[in-house]
This record gives C-alpha cells, structure tokens and sequence, in this order.
C-alpha cells in the first residue's frame, strides 16, 4: 500500500504510513522538522479554522527544537530506529509534563512522562501535540456528547460535519484519520480506543489490561484502563505496540505478564486466516442494517482467505451478563479512590482539587468553563460515584466482573465453540464483555454508511448520530495476551479489503498543507 503523491518522492500526509515517512527522513528527501512543520500547518487548517474538529487539545511548542535535535542526532550519530524524527498524537490524559482536558488539572506539574510516553520518548518519536478527549473519560456523566472537554471544545468527526466522533479517545481517531499526525495513543476503559477508531476509519488496538502500563495517565478505572495504539493501518498500530508494551513496576497490573512480550511486527501475515475458527455471538449484535449487511458480506471474506466461521456462537451467560450492575459500580468506586491517588502524586495542583468531591465543586464555581448549556451541564455520574466505596460490595461485584466477563464470558465462550477469536461489528459490538474482563480488541475499517441513510437526529444536538459516509469496524476479540493472533486476523482482512481507502473525509476536512508546501 502506498501513499505517494505526484511529487513522486513525497508520501501524502493523508494517509502516509511511520515507514514511508521514517524511509523519507533516511534518504533525506525531507527532515523531522519539515515534518513538523507540515502537519502544525495541517492541525493549524482545521482544528479551530474551517470544519473546527478540536481534535488537538494543543500543540507542542517545543516540537520543532526536538525535531530539529533529532535530526542533528541522526546526521552525528545515525537513527534510533523506526520511530525516529516520527510526530505522534498522544491523548491529554496521557502525561508528558502537561495535563488532562479539564480546567481543574490545568498548569498542574506531573512528576514524569508516562511510562507508554517515555518509551516512544525513547524510540525518538515527537509528541506533536496532545488530542481532545471525553474530559476524564467520560466518567463525569453519560449524557455529555462524546469528545467533550472543557478546555478542548467539542471533538467532530472528519467523515460528516457535526458528526459524533464515539467515545473518550475520540481526538485521537479524528487527528490520525486525516493525518494531523502520524499515528496516536488512546487509552480505553470501555470501547473508547475501539469505538472512536471505528467512526473515524482507522485501526485501534485495545490491549489486555497489564500489558501497557497505565503510570502516568489519568484513571477511570484500575481493572478496566489501558492504553493502546491508534493508527491509519494494522502495521503502524503494531510497531507503536511494539515500544510501549511491557512491564512497568510502577503499575502492579504489568508485572503478571506472561513471559517475553512478542514482536507484534511478525504478526502481519497475510495468510493468518487460514484455518482459523472465528464465532460471531450474534446476541450482542443490535439491529443496525447497514453495518450489519455490510459485516454478513464480510463473513464470505473470512471464508474465502480459509476461515471457518462459527455463526451464532452467543455467550453462555449472555443475559446475566448483560444484566448485571456490577461493572458500574466497580467503575465508579475505582473512579473515585484512583484520581485522588492519582492528583496526590502530581508535583503541583495549581487548582488545589485533591478529591472527586474537589472537582465536583470546582465544575460547580467554574460552570462557565466546565458546565456550558444546554449540552454539557451534568456530572451526574460524578455524583454516583462520590457516593460509592471500597467494601463489601464492591470487591465481591469485582469478583462478579471477573467471573462473568472471563471465566463464563469470554473464556468460555471460545471453549464451548472451539474458537480461535470473536468477531463483531465495532459500532454494535456489547462493550461489557472485554471491558469487565481486561481482554483485547483490535477493531479495523468494514464500511461507511450509504449515501442516503437518514441523518439523525435531523438537527444536531449537538451532534449527528448517524449519517451518510460515517466509517464503521469489525471487531476481533480474545482472551487476555491475545493481542498478536488478533493482529494477525485483523492484518489479513485489512490486506484482503483496504477498506479505509475507499472513502475520505469530507472535502472540507481534509487539510492541504503537503510536505511539498514545506520542502
């Protein structure tokens, strides 16, 4: 797959793959700080100006001194690798001396970069910027449109105007779609690197809750948070999976790894389909007609690259696992005991929150900011969780979770059917099962809405749910430490589709500003 332009040597920046720009950089057709300078101009087109995504929450003004030490380093000392010179997108809750999209953490000092952030750091790639995001990830309330910060205004979606981007890591998959930058890290706790990878065409890894340390991002819930890749294909997804797995002792959740973390890169085989046992739990799928067409058609491509596909193979415990109420307060209580400890650990809090009950209040004083109507008045979901506690009943709905998502959920699930993997559409997919496990997801590009679906709601509130052109996924599920055979499945379909090829973002949203402006 390529992306070249009719320059002839230079990638677009559309769709340019980490290789293609790393290849550029070593032959010297173009340095990091072109580089930089060419996707600022991009960000600078239509962040706040013309469509006005908000998919960047800022940019980082030291950017192009890096870029410019990098490629001193490179000419004195060679390159560090494929990372090298490469500007990437990191989710504000992920730190790197800066803070989350929320005026209460605003100037706050943290004590180090994340540990995700610090091995990219070391492999040499630039955080260009931070991405917008559902303000604490969503967990202040579930009316709020998704993509909502105070700071960071409201996330779009590049496939439609005022479309909803999906979910918490929603600026990362609006950037990485049109090439802001040249791929991004999101974190998920429930379907929030999936779903905005989904909506945006691009390809999100959520990874088992251990193999990514969480240390330095901002906490929703310990047993449910991880950080993952988001990127323009499968391949670039792996090689940022590659740098920032492992064990981290300052996340306990790491150290239980099983063995050596393997080199995702070897996972992209074409063939990897072949022979494989792929369920489809056909109770989890809601009634969407145009991603469920297009996902029973895809089901002959699985067969055609040597799948078989087992269709249903529902969840044994499907209905009690959908019923049950213990994943919310699991979420909740965890919410509430982890950002305490997590502002406790924070150098400077020039706010002075220190508690979930600090920044319920501090939304209350600064409601101007934080609080803005008609759309995003409510911290509801703040106040369930400043009510809960860790007792009793907190650990033993824990144990439930486990139970239910693991044990009877997942696992067994690939038992009973003897199946390699799960496989659903991103956008309809029942997100409780890999949330309240901790398993992985690797959601690619399936298809885009039709042209003459109906848009809804008619006028945006603020958002359109539905609309002609908005991308949809398919999802690959699996039980923990999965994540290279799901790669290798999501690869295969990738190679044999290239669905994200098929259609841009709407014409207004694609930014001009080419490597050939600044070379």
């Amino acid at each position: 797959m390529t992306s070249k332009t009719s320059s002839g040597a230079l990638p677009d920046l559309y769709e340019a793959s980490i290789a293609e720009l790393q290849d550029g950089l070593v032959k010297g057709r173009f340095s990091s700080v072109q580089l930089v300078k060419a996707y600022l101009s991009r960000i600078e087109e239509v962040n706040l100006k013309g469509p006005a995504l908000h998919a960047v929450i800022e940019t980082n003004a030291k950017a192009l001194s890096q870029a410019a030490a990098l490629d001193d380093e490179r000419k004195d000392k060679g390159g560090r690798g494929p990372l090298h010179g490469i500007p990437l997108l990191l989710k504000d809750n992920i730190a790197t001396l800066h803070e989350e999209g929320s005026y209460a953490l605003l100037g706050s000092v943290v004590p180090r970069d994340a540990f995700a952030a610090a091995k990219l750091r070391e492999a040499g790639a630039i955080f260009i910027g931070k991405a917008n995001l559902s303000e604490w990830a969503g967990a202040r309330s579930l009316q709020l449109p998704c993509g909502f910060s105070g700071r960071g205004g409201q996330t779009l979606c590049p496939y439609y105007p005022n479309a909803d981007p999906r979910a918490s890591s929603s600026g990362s998959g609006a950037a990485t779609a049109i090439g802001l930058a040249a791929g991004s890290l999101g974190s998920e706790t429930r379907s929030s690197i999936v779903s905005p990878s989904s909506r945006n065409n691009i390809v999100g890894i959520k990874p088992t809750v251990g193999l990514v340390s969480r240390s330095g991002v901002v906490p929703y819930s310990s047993h449910q948070d991880t950080v993952g890749p988001m990127c323009r294909s499968v391949t670039d997804a792996a090689l940022l999976l590659n740098f920032i797995a492992g064990p981290d002792p300052r996340d306990e959740a790491t150290l239980h790894q099983p063995g050596i973390v393997p080199d995702y890169m070897k996972a992209l085989d074409k063939n990897a389909l072949k022979g494989v046992r792929l369920g489809v739990p056909r109770s989890f799928i809601r009634n969407m007609k145009a991603i469920e067409e297009t996902f029973n058609s895809s089901l002959d491509i699985f067969r055609a690259l040597g799948a078989e596909i087992v269709d249903p193979a529902d969840f044994p415990n499907a209905e009690e696992l959908l019923a049950s109420k213990a994943e919310k307060l699991v979420m909740a209580a965890d919410f509430k005991a982890d950002i305490s400890k997590y502002i406790s650990e924070l150098v400077e809090v020039p706010t002075g929150v220190k508690t979930l009950a600090d920044l319920i209040e501090f939304n209350m004083t600064h409601a101007d900011l934080e609080l803005p109507a008609p759309f995003y008045t409510d911290q509801s979901r703040f106040m369930e969780a400043a009510a809960t506690q860790v007792d009793d009943a907190y650990f033993a709905a824990l144990a439930q979770d486990f139970d239910l998502g693991r044990t009877r959920g997942i696992d067994a699930t690939l038992a009973q059917f003897n199946l390699d993997a799960i496989l659903l559409p991103t956008d309809v997919l029942e997100p409780k099962p890999t949330a309240i496990a901790g398993y992985p997801l690797v959601s690619v590009p399936l298809g885009f809405q039709p042209d003459d679906v109906e848009v809804l709601p008619a006028t945006p509130s603020p958002l359109h749910s539905q609309a002609p052109g908005i991308p949809f996924g398919i999802a690959f599920m699996g039980t923990a430490y999965s994540e290279f055979k799901l790669i290798s499945y999501a690869y295969a379909f990738e190679q044999a589709t290239h669905v994200r090829l098929q259609r841009r973002a709407y014409v207004d949203a694609i930014p001009r500003t080419q490597l050939t402006d600044v070379v």
